[in-house]
């Protein structure tokens, strides 16, 4: 009994640790370290993370924007957001499917009408699951709202999502209709400062995963008007 609490002591530990930061970026209080970000290395460095979290029966594919503009966010907020949905996308999913993962500019005249004027740069995390009814949807963001069995979710996915990227100065849009999946769309503001790794051009953006066919990435040029 004793080595069972041992080693269970610092698993217990860690999820309260992490429920806390979620708690946190749900009331919007969290500190963030907002920095100038590459979200395209963002995804490829994360693929081998994904890979392994999301399992065999989902195929993940990216779609990155050539000339995506950096984004002033937390790196480690932004890392675990992108985590968080890719988790709820699988679990959508029970049986297998697409998940894909997209950067885009947007200028502040595409933007949605609710966040501040401004340029963003978009994440956004779509799956090919059975999608959500209206109702559903209305709740997504709802702190300790889930559709999992218990035990399976803390309901604080969507909510450390979209309280981070509100705390960053963006916003969260999900778009979803029963039997056609879900896209999750966070909208993170634009950095007028080149990210630290803007120069590191001559490493390939996706990263190659030998003997991984559901594993894919394509990259867009972006459009002229938008840079």
């Amino acid at each position: 009994m004793a080595e069972r609490r041992r080693i269970t002591a610092p698993i217990a530990a860690e999820r309260g640790a992490q429920l806390t930061h979620q708690l946190l970026a749900f009331s919007r209080k969290q500190h963030l370290a907002p920095t100038p970000l590459d979200l395209n290395r963002l995804v490829s460095k994360a693929s081998d993370l994904l890979f392994r979290t999301i399992g065999s029966t989902v195929r993940i594919e990216t779609v990155l924007t050539d000339g995506l503009w950096p984004a002033l966010v937390d790196h480690t907020q932004i890392e675990l957001v992108l985590l968080n949905l890719a988790i709820n996308a699988r679990d959508a999913m029970p049986a297998g499917g697409r998940l894909t993962i997209r950067t885009a500019n947007v200028s502040r005249s595409d933007a949605p009408p609710d966040l501040r004027p401004g340029d963003y740069v978009l994440i956004s995390v779509a799956d090919s699951g059975e999608g959500m009814t209206e109702e559903l949807l209305s709740k997504a963001v709802e702190p300790f709202f889930t559709t999992k069995e218990i035990g399976k979710g803390s309901g604080l996915g969507l909510s450390m999502v979209h309280g981070v990227a509100t705390q960053s100065g963006g916003g969260l849009r999900i778009d979803s209709s029963v039997g056609r999946g879900t896209t999750v769309n966070v909208y993170l503001p634009r950095s007028r400062r080149p990210s630290a790794t803007a120069r590191e051009r001559d490493t390939p953006l996706a990263t190659v995963h030998k003997g991984r066919p559901f594993l894919s990435s394509t990259t867009i040029q972006a459009c002229e008007e938008s840079r």
